[in-house]
């Protein structure tokens, strides 16, 4: 039984760590960050480097390894809505 919840915890963290491939895919391909909205991607990233950090202080391989891999599209999902906004604001100055 133990086990069935093990495969369970992995295949959430699995899920969890590769949900926003898909929008980072999207945002590289078309650079467009107008629907995405900076506060939840902030708390977000946020939440994520917290969970991380949390792992690293636990020192608990998967926690760390998933925050790890939801980091990358995170981050970079975040830094271009912010450099998009950036620009926008400079372009209608």
């Amino acid at each position: 039984m133990a086990f069935d919840i093990v495969i369970i915890g992995y295949f959430a963290g699995f899920c969890t760590a590769i949900a926003q491939f898909p929008q980072a895919i999207k945002v590289i391909k078309t650079n467009d960050t107008k629907s995405i909205s900076l506060g939840m991607y902030f708390i977000m990233t946020l939440g994520i480097t917290l969970w991380f950090l949390y792992g690293v202080l636990l020192k608990n391989l998967p926690m760390i390894i998933a925050n790890g891999v939801c980091l990358i599209p995170s981050v970079y999902i975040l830094y271009i809505t912010i450099r998009n906004l950036i620009k926008s604001k400079k372009l209608s100055s």
